[in-house]
């Protein structure tokens, strides 16, 4: 069955203050491989202009993927969760995230489409630090496949 359109625009509160530690960040840039010293050395984060380590530009996924964990789970948009798959993830940065952000993210629903029998989630997910500025924009696009004919 198709999502329902009028739940486009439709915008979920904000989540609770995530607080990125320059532990997760190092774990984070190990996990994927990237030794920039700026993830892991204040000393060379310093030299770039940041008052403390930055984290890699993937790793807001996980607070905005958790996010949209409210959208998916919403029961009155009726998504069945087990045929999702992750279509697409983009970002907008208007400055790194650095160690000691609080950050919160507000999820709104972009679209909603139907393509050979899926459907196709996009959600934005606008990241915002305590002091009000906002952090980065992520785009998450998920695929509901169809359900097998019996």
């Amino acid at each position: 069955m198709a999502l329902d359109q009028s739940f486009v625009g439709r915008t979920y509160p904000p989540t609770a203050p995530y607080e990125v530690g320059r532990e997760k960040i190092r774990e984070f840039a190990e996990a994927v491989g990237d030794a920039n010293p700026a993830y892991i050395d204040r000393e060379a984060a310093a030299a770039l202009g940041h008052a403390d380590v930055i984290a890699p530009p993937t790793f807001v996924f996980a607070i905005t993927f958790k996010a949209a964990g409210e959208v998916v789970q919403d029961p009155q948009l009726g998504l069945d969760y087990s045929r999702v798959v992750h279509g697409d993830q983009k970002f907008a940065y208007r400055r790194p995230v650095r160690a000691g952000d609080r950050l919160t993210v507000t999820s709104t629903i972009e679209s909603i489409k139907s393509l050979a029998g899926n459907d196709v989630l996009d959600i934005r997910g606008e990241v915002y630090d305590e002091a009000g500025e906002h952090v980065v924009t992520a785009w998450t696009k998920l695929v509901a496949r169809a359900a097998e004919e019996a």
